[in-house]
């Protein structure tokens, strides 16, 4: 029997992805140019049982769907660029608290208002740094509406798995775009859920690491009390000022992504072989650059693409051994250089490297990132 297919939105995908992977709360605040997988939602999730809240305002969006995390739902909210800034306390509490739930942000130009329909890829750091203080950080960004599906769906399991926000990060030229996509059968993509408690009620201790890293959550409502607050704190919760116990709080959240990075990273290498010029790009700006290896290798020019879907963690080990082999890089990115400096990072001038940047609103070219290509061959 032929799968279902049809022709979506970015944005419709990202909803219809959600709850695939159990979403059941959705709480958020209109905003160009992610408003219709808040309007999507607001029709799908009364049919799975889900309930939708649109709040008002970005923080209190934020605030709900850590409640509703918190019960023992699956939660989601959507934004772009001024919202992500307003929801950064909020989320680092998700941090700290280790409260599972996932952050689509449409991305689009900026600072503040900036374009709110123009395409932008300059909130990657804010998604890595956003929030204050030290903490680990999982974001995906997916460049196809096929591709927003599925990585929905896998932000959901990494933030069940791992116990923690996940940010989807996906620029206004995917979020909008129509394409064909074939839906998977339920039961054909992993779906996790957040491990539960094994003890008793009168035993729980919501951040007790003694058996992992990654403490098993309770839901709020059911047998199981704990307290839950914004400080570090021992293993029943509670505040702490103890320097050992908040050091160890610290190292362990840190831990449980650097630990597990074979199973949070993703990415796609196309040509990357016997490439000597490497094209780093992610998000639609990686559409141009595969169009752009195309053309480069008609001419003679042996170039690869390295494609992050996940962006954070920063795939540190695959670009620091490619840019040994290489002469030279290129980030594209809608932005007037973030990630570049990562890769400066990482592969410590073992090649030459340079930027292909756009912030006027319009995508990044084939065209544009070739001439740069040919700057570094």
């Amino acid at each position: 029997m032929a799968k279902k297919t049809a022709l979506v939105q970015g944005n419709e995908a990202c909803a219809h992805g959600a709850v695939y992977a159990g979403c059941k709360f959705f709480a958020g605040y209109p905003i160009t140019p992610s408003t219709e997988v808040a309007e999507v939602l607001a029709a799908e999730l009364p049919k799975v049982g889900g309930s939708f809240i649109q709040m008002e305002d970005e923080i209190g969006a934020m605030a709900a769907i850590l409640g509703g995390s918190l019960t023992g739902a699956k939660a989601l909210t959507a934004t772009s660029g001024p919202g992500v800034s307003l929801k950064q306390e909020l989320i680092g509490y998700a941090c700290i608290a280790e409260i599972p739930c996932v952050i689509v942000n449409v991305m689009r130009g900026g600072p503040s208002t900036g374009m709110p329909t123009g395409p932008g890829q300059s909130d990657v750091m804010q998604a890595r740094w956003g929030t204050h203080g030290d903490h680990a950080a999982i974001a995906v960004a997916p460049e196809s509406i096929q591709e927003i599906f599925t990585e929905t769906v896998r932000a959901f399991n990494l933030a069940e798995k791992y116990r923690m926000p996940v940010q989807i990060l996906f620029d206004e030229i995917v979020g909008h775009m129509r394409e064909r996509i074939e839906y998977p059968e339920p039961g054909e993509l992993e779906v996790i859920d957040r491990a539960k408690p094994d003890v008793s009620p009168e035993d729980y201790k919501p951040y007790d690491s003694s058996k992992g890293d990654i403490p098993p959550l309770a839901s709020f409502g059911s047998e199981y009390r704990f307290h839950v607050t914004g400080l570090n704190k021992a293993a029943d919760g509670f505040p702490t000022t103890k320097p050992d116990l908040v050091d160890a709080e610290e190292r362990r959240q840190i831990r449980k992504v650097e630990a597990n990075r074979k199973d949070i990273e993703k990415n796609e290498e196309y040509m990357t072989e016997d490439a000597e010029v490497l094209i780093f790009a992610f998000g639609s700006t990686s559409r141009s650059a595969r169009y752009a290896v195309n053309e480069l290798r008609k001419e003679g020019i042996k170039a690869g693409l390295f494609r992050p879907i996940t962006l954070w963690p920063f795939p540190e080990e695959r670009i620091a051994a490619l840019g040994k082999q290489v002469k030279g890089m290129v980030v594209a990115e809608m932005n007037l250089g973030q990630m570049i400096y990562e890769v400066e990072r990482v592969t410590k001038g073992s090649c030459k490297l340079e930027g292909a940047f756009r912030v006027d609103g319009e995508p990044i070219t084939p065209a544009q990132i070739m001439e740069k290509v040919k700057e570094v061959n």
